[in-house]
C-alpha cells in the first residue's frame, strides 16, 4: 500500500457517499471532464483490458456498499457471495507547495476565482495544468483489499475506482479532499492568495507614489535653516530672527535642533543594588498579591491545553471544529482526575461524587476520572452517553470486529447501541462520536475504561486483547 497516503478512517472532512444501484448498461467512464480525466488516469497506471472490463461489470453490479473518501484514500465494502472485503484505494496527500501552486494558479485567473468564490465548482482544465497533480500518475495510485485474489489491483479495486469516477461526475471537490484539502480549505487558501496579492499591489502604489508637489515647492524654497522666507518681503530675513526647524525633516532624521543632543554618548547606568539576604529562620511570608502560587500554575496549565487545541485545529490537525470549552461538569471531574495536589483532589473528587449523584449518572468517581484521564471530555462522553450509529457504519464495524479475531477463537458479538460487546471475553468496545474506537474490560460487574482510544476498530481490538493479557500477567 501506498506509503504517503493519509490517515485512515476519522480523518478531518470525511465524507460517506450511498452505494450505487445495479446499473444496466451505460458508460461507465464517466460524463463529466473531470470523471473521464480521472478514468484516463486510473487506465494509464493500471492499463490491461481484461481486468478493467471485470471492473467495470463489478461497479455495474450493485455489490459495493457506500464509498467514503478520505484525505488519501478512498473505501468501499465490497461482496462476493455471503462474503464481504474492505476495499480501499491510496493515493498521496500533496504537500503545502502543491496546493500553494494550485492557489496561485487559480488567483492567476480573475474569472475562474470569482466564479469559485461564488460557489461554482473546481474547473476541468485545472486537470490538465502542469505542475498541478490532482490526478494520480504512476507510482501514486495503490490499491487493497480484503478478498486475496492473486491479481493486483483486483476487480473489486477497479470497480471502486470506476465509482469513483461516477462520484466525480456529481462533485469535482471529492478529488480535492481526496488529495488532502476539504472544499472550504481550498477556497481560504485562493482568498489569503488574493487578499496578499491586493495588500501588495496597495503597498507598491504607496512606495512608488510621487511627492506631494505643493511639498516640494516648499522645500525648494526653504533656506538651509529650515524656514521658509515670506512672500513680497525681502527684508525679512533682516528683521526676523529664523524659527528653530523643530518638526522632522523630509529625510526622517531628528530636528536639527536636537540633533546634538542625539550625538553625545550614553552616559553609562549607575551600578545595581545588591540583592537582599533572605533571614535565616524567618517564616514564610504571604505573596504580596494575596494570591497563592499553585492556583495560577493550573490556570496556566489549563490555557496552554486550551491553546494547543485550538492552535492544532486552526493548523488543520485536530478536530474538525474548535474544540468547545469544558462546562462546569466536565471540569469538576477534569480537575479530580489531574489536579496534582491530594488534599484538593479529594474535595474535587466529593464534588464529582454530589454532581454524579444529582445528575444521576449511574458511575461512580472513579470510572469518571478514569473516563477523563482516558480520552478528556470525548472519554467522559462514551462512558455517559450512548448513542446509536448509522447501520450502514454498524455494518462495517462487525465487518472490521470480525476480522481483528482469528478463526478459531472469535466470540460471539454482541452489539447495542454503539457498544460492542465480545460475549465470554468480559471485552467491549464503543464507537465514540468523533469516530473513534474506546476500549472497555468488565470488571466486578462494572464496565471500566481500557487504554487509549483508537480510529481503527481493528487496532482498538488488538489494543483491547493486549491490556486484557497485561492485566491477567499482573
Amino acid at each position: 500500500m501506498n506509503d504517503a497516503a493519509a490517515p485512515s478512517s476519522g480523518s478531518a472532512g470525511e465524507r460517506t457517499l450511498p452505494a450505487f444501484p445495479v446499473r444496466r448498461g451505460g458508460a461507465t467512464r464517466g460524463r463529466t471532464a473531470w470523471a473521464r480525466a480521472w478514468t484516463a488516469a486510473v487506465e494509464d497506471v493500471w492499463p490491461e483490458d481484461e481486468p478493467l472490463r471485470r471492473g467495470r461489470a463489478f461497479a455495474r453490479s450493485g455489490r459495493l456498499g457506500p464509498v467514503t473518501v478520505a484525505p488519501g484514500r478512498v473505501r468501499a465494502e465490497s461482496y462476493t457471495g455471503d462474503a464481504a472485503h474492505a476495499t480501499e484505494l491510496t493515493v498521496p496527500v500533496l504537500d503545502d507547495a502543491a496546493w500553494d501552486r494550485i492557489s496561485e494558479h487559480l488567483a492567476d485567473r480573475p474569472e475562474t476565482a470569482a466564479a469559485l468564490l461564488e460557489g461554482e465548482v473546481l474547473p476541468a482544465g485545472l486537470a490538465a495544468e502542469a505542475g498541478l497533480p490532482l490526478l494520480p500518475g504512476h507510482g501514486d495510485l495503490d490499491a487493497a483489499c480484503g478478498c486475496d485474489a492473486p491479481e493486483h489491483p483486483c476487480a473489486h479495486a477497479l470497480a471502486l475506482a470506476v465509482q469513483t469516477a461516477w462520484l466525480l461526475d456529481d462533485d469535482p471537490w471529492l478529488l480535492a479532499l481526496l488529495r488532502g484539502r476539504t472544499p472550504e480549505a481550498v477556497l481560504d487558501d485562493l482568498k489569503s492568495e488574493l487578499l496578499l496579492r491586493a495588500m501588495t499591489e496597495v503597498t507598491g502604489q504607496d512606495d512608488g507614489a510621487a511627492p506631494d508637489a505643493e511639498a516640494d515647492e516648499v522645500s525648494a524654497e526653504e533656506d538651509e535653516d529650515g524656514a521658509a522666507p515670506r512672500e513680497g518681503d525681502d527684508e525679512a530675513e533682516e528683521d526676523v530672527e529664523p524659527v528653530p526647524a523643530d518638526p522632522p525633516e523630509p529625510d526622517g532624521k531628528a530636528p536639527r535642533s536636537n540633533r546634538e543632543a542625539y550625538a553625545r554618548p550614553p552616559a553609562p547606568l549607575p551600578p545595581l543594588p545588591p540583592v537582599p539576604k533572605r533571614r535565616t529562620g524567618a517564616e514564610e511570608e504571604p505573596p504580596a498579591t494575596g494570591i497563592e502560587a499553585d492556583p495560577l500554575d493550573r490556570l496556566v496549565a489549563d490555557a496552554a491545553v486550551r491553546a494547543r487545541e485550538l492552535l492544532a485545529h486552526l493548523h488543520g490537525t485536530g478536530a474538525e471544529d474548535p474544540p468547545p470549552p469544558p462546562d462546569p461538569w466536565q471540569d469538576t471531574v477534569r480537575l479530580a482526575a489531574t489536579h496534582p495536589d491530594p488534599r484538593a483532589r479529594e474535595r474535587l473528587r466529593q464534588a464529582v461524587a454530589e454532581r454524579a449523584a444529582e445528575r444521576g449518572t449511574g458511575h461512580d468517581v472513579d470510572q469518571l476520572t478514569e473516563a477523563w484521564r482516558t480520552a478528556g471530555a470525548a472519554g467522559l462522553d462514551v462512558l455517559e452517553h450512548p448513542w446509536t450509529p448509522d447501520p450502514a457504519a454498524t455494518a462495517r464495524a462487525r465487518t472490521a470486529l470480525a476480522e481483528a479475531w482469528s478463526p478459531d477463537e472469535e466470540p460471539r458479538l454482541t452489539v447495542e447501541e454503539n457498544r460492542f460487546t465480545f460475549g465470554g471475553r468480559g471485552l467491549q468496545l464503543r464507537l465514540g462520536r468523533d469516530g473513534r474506537w474506546y476500549g472497555y474490560r468488565r470488571r466486578d460487574g462494572v464496565w471500566w475504561p481500557s487504554g487509549e482510544p483508537a480510529a481503527d476498530a481493528a487496532a482498538a481490538t488488538g489494543e483491547l486483547l493486549a491490556a486484557e493479557e497485561g492485566h491477567h500477567k499482573t
